[in-house]
């Protein structure tokens, strides 16, 4: 059950609105008040902030996008963050990464990848997440694989995904009408 009180356009306050009118007018599109979006415009300065870096995270890094999504899928399942799985499993299928490794991420197993870019996201994710550091090794086959601005772009990615995580658990953001749930034990 969702822990936050019910929130309409009509309802926003003026400094709640330019948050709203920042996600509705970017990249992402008309999004409503779904997922950690309804969350983010609930304290609008800290939301501001996170929408924007939710938006370079997703459209302006040099990762690509099958890539970037077996991180942010890592990331959720590692949180069973509910809306923020089924979301981004989709957006996974979307991007070609395979069924199978989505679906090992989902339970909790180490995927054969057949991609050796998504392979490395994962094993950084993991690390990151598990051990919040990399070793030497895994650094500097991130850096020959994504350059370092690619590295940064992880570790936002990462970072961002694991606050969405946070903040969709937190509040208990409910699924939107045809997700499935890909955690219905949590």
């Amino acid at each position: 059950m969702p822990r936050l009180s019910p929130l309409t356009e009509s309802d926003l306050t003026p400094e709640q609105r330019l948050v709203f009118d920042a996600i509705q007018s970017g990249p992402r599109g008309n999004m409503g008040l779904v997922g950690p979006f309804g969350v983010y415009v609930r304290a609008p300065r800290v939301g501001y902030a996170a929408q924007a870096l939710g938006a370079a995270v997703r459209y302006s890094t040099s990762i690509a996008e099958n890539v970037k999504e077996v991180a942010i899928c890592t990331v959720g399942a590692f949180y069973h963050s509910k809306f923020e799985f089924a979301a981004h499993a989709a957006l996974a299928a979307k991007a070609g990464v395979n069924g199978d490794v989505v679906e090992a991420l989902r339970v909790g197993k180490t995927p054969e990848f057949s991609d050796d870019d998504e392979s490395l996201a994962h094993r950084i994710t993991t690390c990151m997440l598990r051990d919040h550091r990399v070793s030497d090794a895994l650094y500097q086959e991130g850096v020959a694989a994504l350059g370092e601005a690619g590295m940064m772009e992880l570790v936002a990615t990462i970072g961002y995904y694991s606050l969405v995580s946070m903040t969709l658990n937190m509040f208990e953001v409910p699924l939107r009408e045809g997700m499935e749930d890909p955690f219905p034990e949590f």
